[in-house]
């Protein structure tokens, strides 16, 4: 069954909206907006504009050529998202939707962040937009990313550290749904990964699918066929459902998502209602949402986005972990062997690869999502490896 056979809002039984009557309002008019303008030519045209002009699009599909020696398997390709303005995946969705929010009248946008990418993303677009920005960030997570921090302040965005429960991802996801609950009026929610009430899995799979839709054209044009499979990191799930989208329909090519096996909630996740939507999610003895750790702070989140749930429960994608020693060891070999640093979220898909990659004929394609670059991460894991 194509997911477009679902009730809007579901992927079998993952998905929906979970949510009190008045936030309901705001939600059901957020994706009749959603609809509306979607396939807009001028609304697309406008989309497509800022993808070029300013975030950097379309961005190369590389042939690592000295990984896949090493690997000595199959042919490896990375998809550079790293290469886009902000430096990660998150920017494609922004653009999307801060278009949505100028449609809509909205003048002040909200968001939350767990590595900052997202909220770097949001507040470079509200300053281009000329919007108002406040962007909620687990307290720890300002620690780890006390440099995105800076950038978002330096972009004119407030950010609010939030201290409650861990004090990660999750919890500012708590707050910014909070906020919108008590503001609806006058702002709009930018979240930026495929999690949430409906319509925000939907929406932002559309956005991030422009991955997906060059990978696809990219790799037809230099290897005349598709990947043997495509390989991206999951926290909350949108790099990877827009590194999958294209390819869901096509049986041939494998989709493989990597989590942290401290986070690993496609793994071990059972189904559940969190931050108003139903999906696999991490819960304790007491049926609350379960305490998650990862040495990326965009991959610490307890749940995962329906589509993953659904694409998991009927075995369409596959879901595997890897351990932070693994994803140390990708971070660095990766930096070494083609220069190019990447994001510890992406380091969990390139671990997955050079696993996988040396068990492959030399005539099999993978690709890699590169989500983001590792600028942000540098200190962090100097630290780590002192």
């Amino acid at each position: 069954m194509s997911t477009a056979e679902f009730e809007p809002g579901y992927f079998g039984q993952f998905g929906g909206s979970f949510v009190p009557p008045e936030l309901k309002e705001v939600l059901d008019y957020l994706a009749e907006q959603f609809e509306k303008y979607k396939d807009d030519p001028e609304f697309k045209q406008e989309y497509l504009y800022y993808l070029k002009e300013y975030v950097g699009r379309e961005n190369p599909l590389t042939y690592a050529r000295n990984l896949t020696e090493k690997c000595n398997g199959a042919k490896i390709y990375l998809k550079r998202e790293d290469l886009n303005h902000t430096g990660a995946h998150k920017i494609n969705n922004v653009i999307g939707q801060i278009l949505l929010a100028k449609r809509m009248g909205a003048k002040r946008v909200i968001a939350e962040t767990g590595a900052g990418q997202h909220g770097v993303a949001t507040a470079t677009a509200c300053a281009m937009f000329g919007m108002d920005c406040t962007i909620y960030m687990g307290a720890e997570d300002t620690k780890r990313q006390a440099l995105n921090v800076f950038r978002m302040e330096l972009l004119g965005a407030k950010v609010v550290p939030v201290s409650k429960g861990q004090g990660r991802l999750k919890d500012a996801v708590d707050e910014a749904l909070g906020d919108l609950v008590q503001n609806y009026r006058n702002t709009f929610y930018l979240l930026g990964s495929a999690v949430g009430p409906h319509p925000f899995p939907t929406m932002v799979k559309h956005f991030q699918a422009i991955i997906s839709e060059e990978s696809k054209r990219q790799i037809l044009e230099k290897e005349g066929r598709l990947p043997d499979a495509v390989i991206a990191c999951v926290g909350g799930g949108s790099n990877a459902i827009g590194a999958f989208a294209h390819y869901i329909e096509e049986a041939c090519v494998r989709l493989i998502g990597v989590e942290p096996d401290q986070a690993a909630t496609l793994t071990k996740g059972v189904p559940a209602v969190i931050h108003g939507f139903k999906c696999l999610v991490l819960l304790d003895e007491e049926g609350n949402p379960q305490p998650t750790y990862s040495i990326a702070a965009g991959l610490d989140y307890p749940g995962i986005g329906p589509e993953h749930s659904y694409l998991k429960e009927t075995g369409r994608a596959e879901y595997y972990t890897v351990t932070n020693e693994e994803v140390l060891e990708a971070f660095q070999i990766l930096s070494k062997t083609e220069g190019i640093i990447p994001a510890l979220e992406s380091s969990h898909a390139v671990a997955y690869a050079l696993k996988l990659a040396p068990t492959m004929n030399r005539d099999q394609i993978l690709i890699v999502n590169l989500s983001g670059r590792g600028d942000k991460d540098v200190e962090q894991v100097f630290q780590m490896l002192k």
